[in-house]
């Protein structure tokens, strides 16, 4: 082992002393995925958690149950009745006791009696819960109205193997993670995007059916509407973006040794108004018009044409000043994994709390450097963060920071 990484291993061992600002302390389990029932709780205050396990063991299934602490679909977006173990009896719930810094916390989530397989309440991805069917949300002990209760007081953040192709695939991919990102630094993000989400679907049925018949005054109004929403989205995209770029900017230590400046750009029309200098107001009037003036062709195509649904994110790896599409697979995860450190950083600074982090089989194709620092920049962030991997040797740079656990089975057991 180098000196390097076995100073790193001594940073992050000191990392491990005090309460974090966030960490799960116990996660419960039912009729969910792979598991009827599993529980597991653990033992001090270890900023690392790793699930090591074979491929199919349930190791994201376990992740993917964490990422329900948060407002949404989840880390797969999947429909809510697809979370529900296989010919159970019953629907799936999760349960966590948290710990924000010394103030416990209980949450539990899970699908109402009788939903439908498949059944997601809305399509947007920022909106679950509501009347029968949806996804339901308990916080010590009292039902809380919407999903977005669970980022009012702490936020959650991730990376799976499906995210790699991110910075090639269509700019949905990009404007989820952006719009997820920007949730967690602020939580009314989630209703202002399913808001105007909900309105565009309902102006775009009126259009397909009515066409140049639909009353103007009803189309009137859902368009002051998306364009309220839309302005809301676009200016709270743009102050995320800013306030990133100056975490991107600043990195230190292990993290800045081993991961790219990342600079990034946000591309879409009603962000550019703002870009330029016009204010918000401004904005959602010249959306409004631009939208009653695209009727008949939003009418044929069946959609709106302009609006923060188009909108992408442009990332560039700066030392090469070179697009991310066109940067190499390693080097596009390292760019993943640079904006992950600074939004974290970011949150940690605004929010006074850092985030739970949850890293699906992200240290497999780093090399042994690049993990050591990962795991040292996130022993230092102040917020749990959960690993998996199929090889334990893997993370022998975090043996002194971490809290290990076996996933085989359909079982979770703290590992030997």
């Amino acid at each position: 082992m180098t000196a390097r990484r076995e100073d790193e291993q001594e940073m992050a061992g000191r990392a491990k002393a005090g309460p974090l600002d966030l960490a799960v302390t116990s996660l419960t389990l039912t009729r969910y995925r792979s598991y009827d029932r599993a529980r597991l709780t653990l033992e001090g205050a270890a900023p690392l958690v790793v699930l090591t396990g074979p491929n199919g063991a349930g190791k994201t299934n376990v992740l993917e149950a964490l990422s329900y602490l948060a407002p949404g679909r989840g880390l797969r977006r999947a429909a809510l009745g697809e979370v529900s173990r296989f010919g159970a009896d019953g629907p799936w719930a999760v349960a966590a006791d948290l710990m924000l810094g010394d103030e416990p916390v209980k949450v539990g989530t899970g699908i109402e009696a009788g939903a439908a397989p498949g059944a997601n309440d809305d399509d947007a991805d920022e909106d679950d819960s509501g009347p029968a069917g949806r996804r339901l949300v308990r916080i010590d002990g009292e039902t809380v109205g919407s999903t977005n209760a669970l980022g009012d007081r702490w936020s959650v953040s991730w990376l799976t193997p499906q995210m790699d192709r991110l910075f090639i695939e269509a700019p949905s991919g990009r404007r989820r993670f952006l719009d997820r990102l920007v949730i967690g630094l602020y939580p009314d993000h989630s209703r202002q995007v399913a808001a105007y989400e909900r309105v565009m679907r309902e102006r775009n049925r009126l259009l397909a059916d009515r066409g140049a018949h639909a009353d103007p005054a009803w189309v009137g109004a859902l368009e002051a509407r998306m364009a309220e929403h839309g302005a809301a989205v676009a200016a709270a995209r743009l102050e995320f973006a800013g306030q990133l770029a100056g975490f991107l900017a600043e990195p230190k230590g292990a993290e800045a040794a081993a991961f790219p400046e990342a600079r990034l750009a946000i591309d879409g029309w009603l962000e550019g108004l703002m870009a330029d200098g016009m204010a918000p107001v401004e904005a959602e009037a010249a959306y409004r018009d631009k939208l009653a003036e695209a009727r008949r062709v939003d009418a044929a195509t069946g959609r709106a044409g302009t609006g923060p649904h188009k909108t992408d994110l442009l990332v560039v790896h700066a030392p090469k000043d070179m697009p991310a599409g066109l940067c190499s697979t390693g080097e596009q995860k390292a760019l993943l994994i640079a904006l992950t450190l600074a939004d974290a950083r970011l949150v940690a600074a605004h929010r006074g709390r850092a985030p739970l982090l949850l890293l699906d089989e992200v240290a497999a194709h780093l090399d042994a450097d690049r993990r050591a620092a990962l795991f040292a920049v996130l022993s230092e962030l102040r917020g749990q963060c959960w690993l998996t991997g199929t090889d334990r040797a893997v993370f022998e740079a975090a043996e002194t920071s971490a809290l290990f656990f076996n996933v085989e089975g359909g079982q979770v057991a703290p590992a030997k």
